[in-house]
């Protein structure tokens, strides 16, 4: 028995696609979301009553509310991942002075949960909430190591896309990637997503163990240093570890 109720399913899938497509039409949103314009139609309404949308009176396109700004809000406020991470994350961003990012995987991608951006003139671009792939970047790849095996077989056989001249797309050779991955406890990511970009990440687990998360610094390749590497290396490490044992992982206990 599903317990999904449509008509909220298809309201936030709207909700979803005015998120990636900014000043969007009724018949274009119609269209995206599978449903009549005359359905789209009272969707939007509903939502823009509720101020999760605004809708241009001249144009007649959609835009996000404020709503999903206060909702993003409390999300640092109310999910234990966050919150402990938080502190973690601002002392990253200090002594980097690189982009760190807090990302979990949902499906078969990744969402950004927190991010401190880069002060430096030349950075990466990155957005919070924006989701991605699971096979190419740094926190990406290791979501993807430490996903359960039906995850990891969906993605590897669905077609890879190529988002540089470095992206991996051959399953066999991503699947022994994902096996170092898991070996050395962490992933290296040479502009695979972005060109000429870099980013390491570490795995954040839960109580049980479980690998829920990653942390991740990233910035242009032309700053990153052999030694830069490997002192971000061991920081990550350290910070998921943190991260980790604020949420009751106990590494010796798993040990014993």
């Amino acid at each position: 028995m599903s317990y999904i109720i449509s008509a909220v399913d298809r309201a936030l899938q709207v909700l979803e696609i005015v998120a990636e497509n900014q000043n969007i039409g009724l018949s274009e949103l119609a269209r995206l979301s599978g449903t009549t314009k005359t359905l789209a139609f009272r969707m939007a309404t509903t939502l823009e009553a509720r101020g999760f949308l605004i809708k241009d009176p001249s144009e007649k396109t959609y835009s996000l509310g404020y709503k999903p700004l206060y909702l993003s809000e409390r999300v640092q406020y109310q999910s234990p991942l966050v919150k402990a991470a938080n502190p973690v994350l601002d002392d990253l961003a200090i002594r980097t002075r690189e982009n760190v990012s807090l990302h979990v995987r949902e499906g078969l991608g990744t969402i950004c949960l927190a991010i401190r951006q880069s002060p430096q003139p030349i950075r990466l671009y990155a957005e919070l909430g924006r989701p991605g792939p699971l096979h190419v970047g740094g926190s990406p790849k290791l979501l993807l190591a430490f996903a359960p095996k039906d995850v990891q077989d969906a993605v590897l056989a669905d077609k890879l896309e190529a988002f540089t001249a470095s992206t991996v797309v051959d399953p066999k050779r991503l699947a022994v990637i994902l096996d170092r991955i898991r070996s050395d406890g962490y992933n290296i990511s040479h502009g695979d997503l972005d060109f000429g970009a870099f980013s390491v990440a570490a795995p954040i687990r839960d109580h049980a163990g479980r690998v829920i998360a990653s942390v991740s610094v990233a910035g242009p390749q032309s700053r990153l240093t052999d030694d830069l590497e490997s002192f971000y290396v061991r920081l990550l490490l350290e910070a998921a570890d943190e991260i980790s044992k604020k949420l009751g992982w106990l590494p010796q206990a798993a040990a014993e």
